[in-house]
């Protein structure tokens, strides 16, 4: 299950001075950054086949990816190379988006989770639709299902709750993964915003680098992700308290360096 994630380095600019992007292929399981290439000249896009060519063999796997990469040439890409696609539709697909909005979802039946802690409440329902046979089919290529993900938040002291719906497509069918499953994948690349890009910029102060211009931003991610991933490689969980305990005993990181 790998996820494809674009970030903005803040404090970095690329040749015409624009903010540098990057983008990176992530291991939902491991939570491992397996590659990452720099997006040339903003075309996001573009780059999602780049990044995904580092990969050698991407049959069978599961990529997501949010509503950007929501693309025709995207899920075709994914398909002839042998894996499937989940991806989430927004504005940018509006016919898309339009046609699963108007789906029959009220005559079909949905799961619902609830997670309390942290100062709020949070519950999230989803519901499948499978588009064989059916019009909505012909408007992505190979889609198999649909999905309808409702996220209401409530914050301790708040008397609103706030109230998000999010349609998604798959090329998986019912015999690939069921409605539960999907969700947890949803809910997973939904936590690389943590996983990764937040411990990157504020464990590892990426946007405070003065590694600015050139190549050197796309070194330093790099550097990073690969910190990170041997510190989780090594079983840990806190990034932070692993760098505290690096620094204690400098040693300890030519050994992980030597056994990743």
């Amino acid at each position: 299950m790998l996820a494809v994630v674009g970030k903005t380095l803040r404090g970095a600019r690329d040749g015409p001075g624009g903010q540098a992007k990057l983008i990176a292929v992530f291991d939902h399981a491991e939570g491992l950054a397996l590659a990452q290439v720099e997006v040339s000249g903003g075309d996001e896009l573009a780059a999602f086949t780049a990044v995904l060519d580092t990969v050698p063999d991407l049959r069978d796997l599961v990529v997501t990816a949010d509503a950007l990469h929501c693309q025709r040439a995207h899920a075709n890409y994914l398909h002839d190379r042998g894996a499937h696609y989940l991806f989430t539709v927004k504005s940018n697909q509006p016919t898309l988006r339009t046609a699963l909005a108007r789906l029959p979802w009220a005559q079909v039946t949905g799961l619902r989770e609830r997670h309390v802690g942290h100062g709020r409440a949070e519950s999230r329902s989803i519901k499948v639709i499978d588009l064989a046979g059916a019009p909505e089919a012909g408007l992505f290529p190979h889609g198999a299902r649909a999905i309808k993900v409702v996220r209401q938040r409530r914050v301790t002291g708040h008397a609103s709750p706030s109230v998000e719906t999010v349609y998604a497509i798959t090329s998986l069918d019912h015999r690939d993964a069921d409605p539960r499953l999907l969700a947890a994948w949803i809910r997973s690349h939904w936590t690389i915003e943590n996983c990764l890009h937040w411990v990157r910029d504020v464990t590892e102060g990426e946007d405070q680098s003065r590694v600015r211009t050139g190549h050197g931003p796309q070194v330093m991610a790099a550097l990073r992700n690969t910190a990170i991933n041997i510190i989780r490689l090594r079983g840990g969980t806190n990034i932070a308290a692993a760098h505290r305990d690096f620094s204690y005993r400098p040693a300890d990181v030519l050994d992980a360096l030597a056994d990743a």
